[in-house]
């Protein structure tokens, strides 16, 4: 499993965009993976910042990298 940083590098070096963790976890939310509550979290349903719909496709690649989806 890699790591909110190896995906942020990967992105950056590959599509010289910079993605923000949130960014990271919204897409990992998508493709149904099981994630702690943050304890400062005011709502468990609504997101601050959900991903931008150009990033998604740049995470999915990297995660698609990492082999953590196929």
């Amino acid at each position: 499993m890699a790591t909110y940083k190896q995906i942020q590098e990967y992105v950056k070096a590959h599509n010289g965009v910079s993605v923000k963790t949130c960014h990271i976890a919204h897409v990992k939310h998508l493709h149904g993976f099981q994630m702690k509550q943050a304890p400062n979290r005011i709502s468990p349903d609504s997101r601050v910042y959900e991903c931008p719909d150009k990033f998604v496709t740049y995470i999915e690649q990297a995660m698609k990298h990492f082999g953590m989806i196929s």
